[in-house]
């Protein structure tokens, strides 16, 4: 499925900047099932430094912002051509061992509802993959799907306990019960192709867990499927922070509004 894509990210300041940088992670990952066509980014008020990847092999831009800005605007377009393979990745790659993806962080650290959630699937423990699949659809059973209720401080417990929550939080119950019953995990950033709309105003968010046998697999929580040719992987982590599309320091002027527009839509391949 060949997928075009726009991103513009809008951020004000409530004064003007004496020196900020930008950490970008906005450029779709090259992996199995996934073909980059093309990509380019643009920006205004800030200026490009470097590009490098990261320990995760996220493609990530370094810009700095102009001088006495209020207002950065960064827009990326481009289109990908995607795959069905199941939500299968494949084996593992990356600086970071596997095990380093066992390890819990400060917002997938299972505090007693996470751990009485992954209690209340003990049953599928025979089979990997079923437990995995039981687990997605209990955090959509307890966790309903609300804008508003959460932050990106939200940690895995918290929302749980708030039985709200976004993909974010989704996907952060998921990795923190993941590794606790010893299975590798880690979270996504991406884009997904919505069937009834262009338009969207937020990125999407998604786990992957390391299966002996088939290597890295996505589940979607938040839509109760396992990835599909309607996603675009852009960046992987241990949690949230370190898949961030835009994380960054600023001084002289703090961010007072964030506004973000995403359009995915299929676009027919010519023959």
């Amino acid at each position: 499925m060949r997928l075009a894509i726009r991103h513009t990210t809008r951020y004000n300041f409530n004064e003007p900047v004496v020196h900020a940088l930008q950490r970008l992670r906005l450029t779709p990952k090259a992996t199995q099932g996934q073909q980059i066509v093309s990509w380019d980014m643009h920006y205004e008020n800030a200026i490009r430094e470097l590009e490098y990847d990261d320990q995760h092999f996220n493609r990530v831009t370094l810009v700095s912002v102009k001088p006495g800005t209020r207002e950065v605007v960064i827009r990326c377009e481009g289109v990908v051509d995607t795959q069905d393979n199941s939500g299968m990745i494949g084996a593992h790659s990356g600086h970071l061992p596997l095990w380093s993806f066992l390890s819990q962080t400060n917002l997938t650290k299972p505090g007693p509802r996470v751990k009485e959630l992954i209690k209340s699937i003990s049953a599928h423990s025979a089979d990997k993959v079923g437990l995995l699949h039981a687990l997605s659809s209990r955090i959509l059973e307890t966790v309903e799907y609300q804008i508003g209720q959460t932050g990106v401080e939200t940690t895995a417990e918290e929302a749980l306990i708030q039985g709200a929550g976004v993909c974010q939080d989704h996907a952060h119950i998921f990795i923190g019960a993941a590794r606790a019953m010893d299975i590798p995990a880690r979270y996504v950033s991406g884009y997904l192709m919505m069937d009834d709309r262009i338009e969207q105003e937020a990125t999407h968010a998604w786990a992957e867990a390391h299966v002996d046998g088939l290597g890295w697999v996505g589940f979607d929580v938040s839509n109760g499927i396992s990835p599909d040719p309607r996603y675009v992987r852009v960046a992987t982590g241990r949690d949230y922070r370190d898949a961030a599309p835009i994380t960054g320091i600023s001084y002289g002027g703090s961010s007072q509004a964030l506004e973000v527009e995403v359009s995915v839509e299929q676009q027919q391949v010519e023959q």
